[in-house]
C-alpha cells in the first residue's frame, strides 16, 4: 500500500497537535514519535522538521526533556508533556476541531450539507 502524500502546508498547521497528542501516552523519542505519526496516516516526518518542532515546544515549556542511556547504543532524547503541555494539547484539540468543522461545513457541496444537517435533526425544518 502507498503512502498518502498529505500538502505540506496542510501538515504544518496539525503537526504540532499531533506531536504533543503522540506525547500524551508518556515519555518517548522522536524516532518513536515520527513512527506513531506515520503510523496514524499522516506520512513521513522529517527530523529536520520534527526536532525542531520538539525544540520550540521544549523552549515554550510544553514538554520536558531528559537524557537516557542507550542500550548498547547511544543515549536517546525522551521527551514527556509538561502540565503546560496537557493544557496546550487540550486547547488545540478543541481548537482544532472546530477549525475542521468550519472548513467542511465551507468545503462539502451544499446537497451533502442539507443531508448532514438533516442526519443530525437541525435541518431547516428547525430554524427560525
Amino acid at each position: 500500500m502507498t503512502e498518502r502524500q498529505w500538502p505540506a502546508e496542510w501538515l504544518r498547521g496539525v503537526l504540532e497537535v499531533c506531536v504533543l497528542r503522540a506525547l500524551a501516552d508518556g515519555p518517548t523519542y522522536g524516532y518513536a514519535i515520527a513512527a506513531a505519526l506515520a503510523d496514524a496516516g499522516l506520512g513521513t516526518v522529517k527530523g529536520g522538521t520534527l526536532y525542531p518542532l520538539l525544540s520550540r515546544l521544549e523552549t515554550a515549556d510544553l514538554v520536558e526533556v531528559e537524557w537516557r542511556a542507550g542500550e548498547g547504543g547511544p543515549g536517546r532524547k525522551y521527551y514527556t508533556l509538561s502540565e503546560a503541555g496537557r493544557q496546550a494539547l487540550a486547547e488545540q484539540s478543541r481548537t482544532w476541531a472546530e477549525f475542521t468543522a468550519v472548513t467542511r461545513s465551507f468545503v462539502d457541496p451544499p446537497a451533502q450539507r442539507t443531508q448532514d444537517r438533516g442526519a443530525d435533526g437541525a435541518g431547516e425544518q428547525g430554524r427560525s
